[in-house]
């Protein structure tokens, strides 16, 4: 295979300025992580050694001998890995609200990716200066929103294609934006804002995105009865905006596309022979979780035809739960099937009435395990969460150990070594992360230590927000964020990545800090 590259060290080079920005500090100590079952994130096989860190680096792998005045931490039994990176994540308030980001730490991610499926914090800069003074327990990049963007230049006449001048004010905001310090664009053109746009106009965003080194990163107009249609979109952005193509949660959402996964496998991989730089990411549920409007493409929400189709398209009522609904509490939790009969209507009518009240939030159960294994047996498809901090499906708290226990320890779908290569260096290398997703020399200490043997998910979807177990410690630039079951004490070393194409202060790299230092949703 030809694959073209195109973000080749999209971030290399920032990067390298981000790695001078993390000389020592006072405060830092070294350590000597021991006895450990090495697995370096490559795909390698495991390995029996140690690893060295001082100052936030790695600077000895394998037969190390500690030193006087190390920290020893004796890993004996468990597996040290590279930490995890979750490439679409929604805790982009939740980091304020918590910190200690404990959902995500507990189960081995330390770096995190905001501003998916369209919708971005804005301005780029003022976030990522909150960021800074607001510091959390995972490291953070941004992406630019081809909703936020249009929304801003379009206002409430969103609802059309948009005219030649505004698609340039698009552009120049999104290229604000990368200056600022985003890493690529995302868009969600399954929701409401970005379902209007016309293919053109994501290729000249995807251009100005491309200008700055970044990356497109899509949640697909249709994951259901046009799913096809909507991945040859993305590859079209791709080929013409010349830039690399990241699919978010890639999936087969409805009746009529089910059991098709080698055939999306099939132009995917095509379009990578090609020369076509696309990969994907996929969660490890078979559910859903978005607004409830989604489930009608057409739109027409009061419409019982089409609504009824919808409920059809995904199985019936019984796989659609209300998960949050402010006008209709006591609907949460249940099933769109189950409140009909409650209530002696039809999940039609229900539906409408839903809708017309203020919408809800819902899971959706409309997807088969043979589409999740072929997706997840792709060298090419990430590990990653769709969820994030306080967001209410177990994915958000669940994702790395799920696939962990589920696929690699009972199903032996993966082996260890492939699963944490699609949570580590595969995430780093679409990131251009060149300083972290491997255990080497000269790599930043982002590590997770875990028991192979007992680390499980226990997130459910009526309790969401279980923490994982099985996680022994986090570490994040060598700094402990993650101890025996628990945030560590005041544990605060972060990093906010800049893009490639940040200038200015912006482009100034991670802030980092020693150990000691204090410190909407869209889905799918």
């Amino acid at each position: 295979m030809t694959t073209r590259f195109f973000a080749a060290g999209s971030l290399a080079l920032a990067l390298a300025v981000a790695v001078r920005a993390q000389d020592p500090l006072p405060g830092w100590t070294s350590s000597a992580i021991v006895n450990a079952r090495i697995v370096d994130g490559t795909g390698a096989p495991p390995r029996r050694g140690a690893v060295r860190v001082e100052n936030g680096r790695i600077v000895a792998v394998g037969a190390v001998k500690p030193r006087r005045g190390d920290t020893i931490v004796d890993a004996r039994g468990f597996v040290l890995a590279p930490g995890f990176i979750d490439i679409h994540n929604h805790s982009t308030s939740g980091l304020t609200d918590d910190p200690s980001a404990a959902t995500q730490v507990a189960q081995g991610i330390t770096t995190i990716v905001v501003g998916a499926d369209g919708s971005s914090p804005w301005p780029i800069a003022a976030y990522l200066a909150e960021r800074r003074s607001n510091r959390a327990a995972v490291h953070v990049l941004v992406m630019v929103g081809h909703a936020t963007v249009r929304r801003r230049v379009m206002g409430d006449d969103y609802k059309r294609p948009a005219r030649d001048e505004e698609i340039a004010r698009m552009a120049a905001l999104v290229e604000q934006g990368m200056q600022e310090g985003a890493v690529g664009l995302s868009s969600g053109l399954e929701y409401e804002v970005g379902s209007y746009s016309e293919t053109r106009e994501l290729v000249e965003l995807s251009k100005a995105a491309a200008r700055h080194r970044g990356f497109y990163m899509t949640h697909i107009r249709d994951e259901a009865d046009r799913a096809f249609e909507a991945f040859k979109e993305a590859i079209d952005i791709g080929e013409q905006a010349h830039i690399p193509v990241q699919i978010s949660h890639i999936k087969l959402g409805t009746v009529g596309v089910w059991h098709r996964s080698a055939d999306v496998v099939n132009m995917i991989a095509a379009a990578r022979t090609r020369g076509v730089d696309v990969t994907a990411d996929c969660y490890p549920y078979d559910a859903w979780h978005s607004t409830i409007t989604v489930l009608v493409p057409d739109k027409q929400y009061d419409n019982p035809a089409s609504v009824k189709k919808a409920l059809d398209d995904v199985g019936g009522a019984q796989n659609v739960t209300i998960d949050r609904d402010e006008a209709h509490p006591e609907f949460e939790f249940k099933t769109l099937d189950a409140i009909a009969k409650d209530r002696g209507t039809t999940p039609v009518d229900l539906f409408i009435q839903i809708v017309k009240d203020g919408g809800a939030s819902v899971i959706g159960k409309s997807m088969v395990e043979d589409d999740i294994r072929r997706f997840y047996t792709q060298p090419w498809v990430m590990v990653a969460s769709d969820g994030g901090i306080g967001l209410r499906h177990p994915r958000s708290a669940g994702t790395f150990p799920r696939v962990l226990a589920k696929f690699v320890r009972e199903q032996h779908w993966l082996s260890l070594e492939e699963a944490i290569r699609k949570m580590t260096s595969a995430p780093a290398a679409r990131l251009g992360l060149a300083d972290r997703g491997t255990i080497a020399v000269g790599k930043t200490a982002d590590l997770v230590l875990f028991d192979p043997d007992t680390i499980v998910d226990r997130a459910t979807f009526k309790d969401p927000f279980v923490l994982a177990t099985g996680v022994k410690k986090v570490f994040l630039a060598g700094a402990t964020v993650w101890d025996s079951d628990k945030p560590a004490a005041r544990a605060s070393a972060f990093s906010v990545f800049p893009g490639p194409g940040a200038v200015g202060a912006a482009a100034f790299g991670p802030v980092a800090v020693p150990a000691s230092a204090g410190g909407g949703v869209n889905g799918g």
